[in-house]
């Protein structure tokens, strides 16, 4: 048996699925003006969202025939340049979560294949930027492609003002996520 705690839930999984809840239980749950019952439907829709991007970046990496650390990484970079704000192999470290030896060894095989480039573009010559190459950009327009033009047009679906909101509760959600304690804290 599972025990899940997690803003005021306080439920029992067992293994063949079924939860029992002391405190909140998912008939609560869907109760809609409950504050904690709409942190429980939240957090699910955000894990299962996670879950699809992860399942997404797996396909991203059969598609190429790589491994799915290095598909997160292309894709972390590859990312990370569409906003303007290209990622050092340090920080391409902290997002996937690699020591960095592990971090340099993906790298490394990453540019065998030529689909990154470590550049210096800055005066202090030490500081290495990572630049997807020229022949990555068509294989990943081609699989990003599709997705992009329906999210697109599934954002067009909402009112300005609603995706504002939108915006505005992620960037808090990830403000609440970045000041938890490091593990070595």
């Amino acid at each position: 048996m599972v025990k899940l705690e997690l803003i005021g839930l306080d439920c029992q999984r067992t293994r063949n699925g079924s939860e029992a809840g002391e405190r909140t239980t998912m008939t609560e749950a869907r109760q809609p003006h409950d504050t904690a019952a709409r942190s429980v439907r939240l957090l699910d829709g955000l894990r299962s969202f996670g879950a699809n991007y992860t399942e997404l970046t797996g396909r991203f990496a059969a598609w190429l025939g790589l491994h799915s650390t290095d598909a997160a990484a292309l894709v972390e970079i590859l990312y990370a340049e569409d906003k303007g704000t290209p990622l050092s192999p340090t920080r391409l470290s902290e997002r996937l979560s690699l020591t960095t030896g592990a971090t340099t060894n993906l790298l490394n095989r990453l540019e065998k294949l030529r689909h990154i480039v470590r550049t210096r573009e800055h005066a202090d010559r030490r500081k290495v930027t990572l630049r997807s190459s020229a022949r990555i950009e068509k294989p990943a327009r081609e699989f990003f492609g599709p997705f992009s033009e329906r999210f697109n047009a599934l954002v067009a679906q909402y009112p300005p003002e609603q995706l504002e909101q939108f915006e505005n509760f992620l960037a808090q959600l990830c403000a609440t996520m970045g000041e938890l304690p490091d593990a070595a804290e």
